[in-house]
């Protein structure tokens, strides 16, 4: 092949991952001519309820999908996180890596959560996020927020919100530095699955699989698919509060921590484990946590 396209949404942060694996693409492959389609998605235009109210994820996908299967792209660039845990028959995953800082930074109080006032009011739509940061302050309001990166601190700097959580990641592809941001340690923020990488999709049969062989990075793809081997194992989407996390030492050997939270911070669980086979290792945190009766919790919250 000597010219693909990538399907990419029109924020800027899309745009910002298109180019960066358009960029890595033509480098690794002199005479590679990529070019870039922007698209609209249906999860881009509906910003008035959360995302887990009309259809999750896959609304973010969707379209870039559509243009895959009629021949107008070739790929399609995500943040991994943004990613439902099953792709569409048809599509498959062929690269996860650049990974960036996987951690959560709050906005708005350069000072951290505990310098936050009595019953701040706190952006996020995230129940991952919201079911940690009400565990540590349940006093908190933790309410809905919609839109892209910029959006989103628009809202802030309104004072419309008391503070705000994002991505880190996010924010530093962007070259957003702020002197409210306090990131907030994975110990106290477990991240979503995938948080800070980004992935290529293409449809299952096709060639572009072999242009990304050269950019793979081994063991942030293995990290993350034991991450997403929980989410995966948990059924779990956008509207549920799961996170997971793992990392690889200089041997090869993954740590994994995982967790399942009552969405109003009330109870979590948490599970951890180490091994060299990703998937093995996904399914041996996911039994502790199920064991300690997550599935009790994600039933709760399916219903709520």
């Amino acid at each position: 092949m000597n010219q693909i396209t990538i399907a990419t949404r029109e924020s800027a942060l899309a745009l910002w991952q298109a180019n960066f694996i358009r960029d890595r693409l033509m480098e690794a492959h002199p005479g590679l001519e990529v070019n870039l389609l922007g698209m609209t998605t249906k999860g881009d235009q509906w910003l008035s309820a959360p995302l887990k109210e009309i259809g999750g994820k896959g609304l973010f996908i969707k379209e870039l999908e559509v243009a895959m299967l009629e021949g107008r792209a070739d790929l399609a660039v995500h943040s991994v996180k943004d990613l439902p845990a099953f792709l569409p028959e048809g599509f498959s995953l062929p690269f996860i890596g650049f990974r960036d800082d996987v951690r959560d930074v709050l906005l708005g109080c350069p000072g951290g959560i505990d310098q936050l006032p009595q019953n701040a009011k706190v952006g996020s739509s995230s129940p991952r996020r919201q079911a940690q940061l009400l565990a540590h302050r349940p006093d908190l309001r933790v309410e809905s927020i919609r839109g892209n990166v910029q959006t989103r601190l628009s809202k802030l700097d309104s004072g419309e919100f008391d503070a705000i959580v994002l991505a880190q990641a996010g924010l530093s592809r962007l070259g957003l530095n702020r002197d409210d941001a306090y990131p907030l340690a994975i110990e106290d923020c477990l991240p979503a699955p995938g948080q800070g990488a980004l992935g290529v999709e293409i449809l299952s049969d096709s060639p572009v699989a072999a242009l990304l062989d050269k950019l793979l990075d081994r063991n942030v793809v293995r990290c993350v698919e034991a991450e997403r081997g929980i989410s995966a194992g948990l059924g779990a989407d956008c509207a549920l509060p799961v996170a997971a996390y793992a990392k690889a030492n200089a041997e090869g050997e993954i740590y994994l921590q995982a967790l399942v939270a009552e969405s109003d911070g009330s109870a979590i669980l948490r599970a951890d484990g180490r091994g060299d086979n990703p998937q093995a290792l996904a399914q041996s945190v996911l039994g502790k946590l199920l064991d300690q009766g997550a599935q009790t919790i994600l039933d709760n919250a399916r219903h709520d």
